[in-house]
């Protein structure tokens, strides 16, 4: 089974091309989403955080205090880097536990969606790349719509990203979503040929 990496930057469309992978039957790993879970769900990692950040981190029902979280790891690199260094082992075996079980069931290849495949190195460890792009005005649009955020606050976070012209240097395809080509077909192409290579 073919294990393969879905990446772009923040409202290039990622979600939306998942949806159309995920109709045409090809089961999705949301990595960013999972690792909320894993955070109250993993004992384990839940524990180390603990440890590392203290036990008020969690309240009494053992739900994750992710404003305080934040406001911790916010502005301190080493902290942050510390949090992604006990969160990212724990996702990553997730996702193998994942995978294993869609092999058994015969599954020719999985998308693992994530914002940073790239920057954490994590790509190498799948068999192909998905690089979804998206022009920075239609980028900004997107967000401020789906967060209600404002223009500078997402310029803000679109820069603090790797440049999108830097990531699809790592692609094997790339996805154009520029409301000018209809994204099925584009999805069904990259589809089908994942298909053939099993």
């Amino acid at each position: 089974m073919l294990k393969v990496g879905i990446t772009g930057g923040i409202g290039s469309g990622k979600s939306t091309v998942c949806q159309i992978f995920e109709k045409l039957g090809v089961p999705v790993y949301y990595a960013d989403q999972r690792a909320k879970e894993l955070m109250e769900d993993d004992a384990q990692l839940c524990a180390d955080i603990k440890k590392e950040f203290g036990d008020d981190v969690y309240d009494a029902d053992g739900k994750l205090k992710r404003k305080l979280l934040a406001e911790i790891v916010f502005g301190n690199e080493e902290k942050l880097l510390k949090l992604n260094s006990l969160v990212h082992p724990a996702v990553f075996r997730d996702n193998q536990s994942w995978n294993e079980v869609l092999a058994k069931k015969g599954y020719p290849y999985t998308l693992k969606e994530a914002a940073l495949l790239v920057e954490t190195g994590s790509y190498l460890m799948l068999d192909k790349l998905i690089v979804v792009s998206a022009p920075e005005e239609d980028r900004i649009k997107r967000v401020m719509a789906r967060d209600g955020s404002t223009r500078e606050q997402v310029l803000a976070r679109i820069h603090a990203q790797m440049p999108e012209e830097q990531k699809v240097k790592y692609a094997d395809y790339i996805i154009y979503n520029d409301r000018i080509m209809d994204l099925v077909p584009e999805v069904t192409k990259i589809h089908i040929d994942l298909m053939n290579l099993n």
